[in-house]
């Protein structure tokens, strides 16, 4: 591998300055970025993560990406955009529904440990076993004793998963209350947004500051330096995208690997082929 393709890529952004202080209103008062600058950058990060993608395949490294936060913080754009130009072979989604039966009797992490990477696969969690520490907790679906265990052994297992050469990343996507109310709107009025919105939301737009406690105890139990916390500040949408993705990159000692350019063979000879004259239906074509 030459000199040139070992340098490792780093990315300005906001996190590199210094750890966030605070919630409430994170973010709030950036200009709003234009769409031509901010698709530049965006493309600029999506090429980088189609090399941290080859680079995974390469070492067979297992990078497990987590994002949280509260509803309506934009955790599903944030996603789209990191997946948008990469293999779904390689970044894998999980997005796991309410447990069965049979899961809740099961340990909390191991429905969640079914899907760890293996190697050379990039896993994203839209929510993960913090669910335990946030919506059940909230909303009553586990028991206060299950509740404080959580709290108590996420650390040691997130130790467990690093020690095992696992690169954990863990994201809370902070919203304000006034975004927050602002988006939760836009998606009654908009009927291509309303299948966004269920009871739990709403029934968490309303109990917003025992999501603040619950958010507080969480971090507080589980900010280690194995498995850290990082902030994206996500009132403004754009920007956060594009934070968070230079973080992801910056974070992982990813090298470019390498591309030699396939050469197209010439097409074999049709060899007396025609094309049938029997045509089959065909899409009206309105456009």
């Amino acid at each position: 591998m030459s000199k040139k393709s070992k340098k490792k890529h780093k990315h300005n952004s906001a996190d590199d300055r210094g750890a966030v202080s605070g919630f409430e209103g994170v973010g709030n008062g950036q200009q709003k970025m234009p769409s031509k600058e901010y698709g530049a950058e965006l493309f600029r990060l999506q090429v980088e993560l189609v090399k941290l993608q080859e680079w995974a395949k390469a070492t067979n490294a297992r990078i497990v990406i987590i994002f949280e936060g509260r509803d309506a913080a934009g955790k599903g754009g944030m996603i789209k955009r990191i997946m948008e130009r990469v293999s779904p072979r390689v970044f894998r989604l999980v997005a796991l529904p309410t447990p069965t039966e049979r899961q809740k009797t099961q340990l909390h992490a191991q429905r969640y440990v079914e899907k760890l990477p293996s190697g050379g696969e990039i896993v994203i969690f839209d929510r993960s076993w913090y669910n335990r520490a946030g919506v059940e907790h909230v909303m009553g679906f586990c028991t206060d004793a299950e509740y404080r265990e959580f709290l108590r052994d996420c650390p040691a297992f997130e130790g467990f998963l690093v020690s095992q050469g696992i690169i954990l990343l863990k994201y809370w996507l902070d919203v304000s209350k006034e975004e927050q109310h602002r988006r939760f709107l836009e998606r009654i009025e908009d009927p291509t947004k309303r299948w966004k919105l269920s009871p739990m939301d709403l029934e968490s737009h309303r109990r917003w500051y025992d999501y603040s406690r619950t958010r507080d105890a969480m971090l507080a139990a589980t900010d280690t330096p194995a498995a850290p916390w990082y902030i994206v500040p996500s009132d403004n949408k754009k920007r956060a995208h594009l934070n968070c993705i230079a973080h992801i990159l910056n974070s992982i000692p990813y090298e470019e690997i390498p591309y030699t350019p396939p050469k197209l063979r010439r097409r074999q000879k049709a060899k007396g082929y025609v094309e049938p004259a029997e045509k089959h239906r065909l899409v009206p074509q309105r456009w």
